[in-house]
């Protein structure tokens, strides 16, 4: 068997698992009616191949070559996170499966779009530019932009699960026109060379093997002269491997995340220079200290930056309390045959990625959203 054949046999194989892990939950409307319908065999084996990236393996232990086999699996890690915790996602956060910063006064809902807005501001997307995001999660930012600016946007996305949910909501808003989604690895990305004018990444890239890998196949498939902007996740200058308890805190995010390593800004600058573009803006977003609410207040306990209803019942899902809470109505589910085993352990994963956000954040040892914009040269530069 070719290494080509053996790719469309491996993408055959868990395509099969995915229709049978998650049968109908495709076409729920999410959150806790997706999650207990699935099969729980499938679910059981998910779990397995997910969680024997991390279980037994703590900060002091940590050692190159259990990294590197996160990273040499980073397919079947992301896949099985996904097909994990997608609906968890749609419960407790939204269906824009990102951070984002806060105006003064601002609620949740408008902060998450204006996150959005400001990276397709900062790209130049204009109607009628053909669009690729990466990474494109259930869609939620893909049908934000593709009202706010008008262009056709095409999602990419590893896990299949994701791709058909996708999928539902752009026909549920009659943006059907103006979305595709499809499945594909980032990595070998399913597009001929200069398909499209403009590329963008929401806090999704995190998960490839390879940084410049991963933004040099993104250049390959932009068209000379077009934009590309992430929001990456990074660890900062501050963070220090050597320490245990901030080593800690990068673990506990990665295997809460479904994240084979992160790694430090002057690596994710480097990568994308490296990757042939020539970087026309970098900024960390989440370095300030003007007073406003910062990026992690959802997951935090503190109910003074709750603008709105909404906005209260989010953190009240997310925070710690809200947390526990979850914890003992999902196991109570297990303990009845109604929530497939393993879905309270990947939600206490979650929880404990949450904590170490929430530390990475007051301690500034991580970053969700350093913003990088580079432009793919012409060709007679």
């Amino acid at each position: 068997m070719s290494s080509s054949e053996l790719i469309s046999y491996d993408e055959a194989q868990n395509s099969a698992f995915d229709n049978v892990l998650h049968r109908k939950s495709k076409e729920s409307k999410g959150g806790m009616r997706a999650m207990i319908n699935k099969d729980n065999k499938a679910h059981a084996a998910a779990v397995d191949e997910y969680f024997q990236f991390w279980d037994n393996k703590k900060a002091e232990d940590e050692v190159e070559a259990v990294r590197q086999e996160r990273t040499d699996n980073y397919a079947s890690l992301t896949r099985q996170y996904y097909n994990l915790a997608t609906d968890l996602y749609e419960y407790g956060w939204s269906q824009s499966f990102h951070f984002c910063r806060f105006a003064y006064g601002e609620d949740f809902n408008r902060a998450i779009a204006r996150h959005e807005h400001y990276l397709a501001h900062n790209i130049g997307i204009r109607p009628g530019m053909k669009v690729l995001d990466v990474g494109c999660g259930v869609g939620g930012p893909a049908r934000e932009i593709v009202k706010f600016t008008g262009a056709h946007v095409t999602g990419l996305n590893l896990n299949e699960y994701q791709v058909q949910r996708a999928t539902i909501y752009a026909e549920k808003e009659g943006l059907s026109d103006k979305l595709r989604f499809v499945q594909g690895d980032f990595m070998k990305i399913p597009f001929p060379d200069n398909s499209f004018d403009a590329v963008y990444a929401i806090e999704a890239t995190v998960h490839a093997p390879s940084l410049e890998g991963v933004y040099s196949e993104i250049r390959r498939v932009l068209k000379p002269g077009g934009v590309f902007g992430v929001y990456e996740w990074l660890m900062t200058d501050t963070y220090n491997n050597d320490d245990l308890e901030q080593r800690r805190i990068r673990l506990d995010i990665e295997q809460g995340d479904g994240i084979a390593q992160m790694f430090k800004i002057d690596h994710g600058l480097s990568a994308i220079q490296a990757a042939g573009f020539e970087l026309l803006h970098h900024e960390d977003l989440a370095a300030t200290d003007d007073g406003t609410a910062p990026w992690y207040w959802p997951l935090d306990s503190d109910m003074r930056y709750a603008q709105t209803i909404g906005d209260f019942f989010t953190v009240l899902r997310m925070n710690k309390w809200g947390r526990l809470v979850m914890h003992n109505v999902i196991g109570a589910l297990e303990a009845c045959w109604i929530a497939p085993k393993g879905t309270r352990k990947t939600a206490d994963s979650l929880g404990q990625a949450a904590d170490a956000l929430v530390e990475g954040g007051k301690r500034k040892l991580f970053t969700p959203m350093y913003l990088m914009v580079g432009r793919k040269p012409e060709e007679s530069e």
